[in-house]
C-alpha cells in the first residue's frame, strides 16, 4: 500500500510547487524499473532562485542550507509529476552540489537542508546515501544544487 507522502507535506505545511522548467536539453525525472532518478534541481521559487553566489561569499552557509531544502522540494515535484509522491518507496541517494568560495570545506552541512527536509517528510524511508560535492560554479549562479534517487513501487 501507498504511502501519503503528498499528506505529511501539508502536514508540515508544505505543497510541492509546479515543476521546475529544464534550462537545456534534459527531462525533469526519468524512470528504469522501480527506480527514478532526478535531474539536478535548483532553488527556484516561483521560477526565479531564492539565492545566487558562491557559498561562504555571496550566500552564507545558513542560506545555503535553506536552499538546499528548497531545491529537494523541486526534485520532488519533478518525482511527483513523472509517478506521483506517494508512490515513493524510499530516498535511496542524494547527490548535492555547491557552489563554493575558495577555502569554504562546510558541504555536508550545506546538503544537509535536503538530508533533513527528507527525513522530516519520509521518516526511516527517507534514509539514504548521500554525496555533498564542492563546485565553482553552478547554473544560473545557483548556490546549490540537488538530486534525488528513489524507489518507487
Amino acid at each position: 500500500m501507498a504511502q501519503q507522502w503528498s499528506a505529511r507535506l501539508a502536514e508540515l505545511g508544505l505543497s510541492l510547487p509546479p515543476i521546475a522548467k529544464p534550462v537545456a536539453a534534459y527531462v525533469p525525472a526519468v524512470r528504469s524499473g522501480d527506480i527514478v532518478y532526478t535531474s539536478g534541481q535548483l532553488p527556484l521559487v516561483d521560477g526565479t532562485l531564492t539565492h545566487t553566489g558562491k557559498v561562504g561569499a555571496e550566500v552564507s552557509p545558513e542560506d545555503a542550507k535553506q536552499a538546499a531544502r528548497t531545491a529537494a522540494l523541486n526534485a520532488l515535484a519533478a518525482i511527483d509529476g513523472l509517478v506521483g509522491l506517494d508512490n515513493i518507496a524510499s530516498i535511496v541517494k542524494v547527490v548535492g552540489f555547491v557552489a563554493s568560495a575558495e577555502g569554504f570545506t562546510g558541504q555536508p552541512g550545506v546538503i544537509n537542508g535536503a538530508s533533513e527536509f527528507l527525513g522530516e517528510v519520509f521518516g526511516t524511508v527517507g534514509a539514504h546515501a548521500r554525496s555533498a560535492v564542492g563546485v565553482a560554479e553552478l547554473p544560473l549562479g545557483a548556490p546549490v544544487e540537488v538530486e534525488l534517487i528513489v524507489e518507487v513501487r
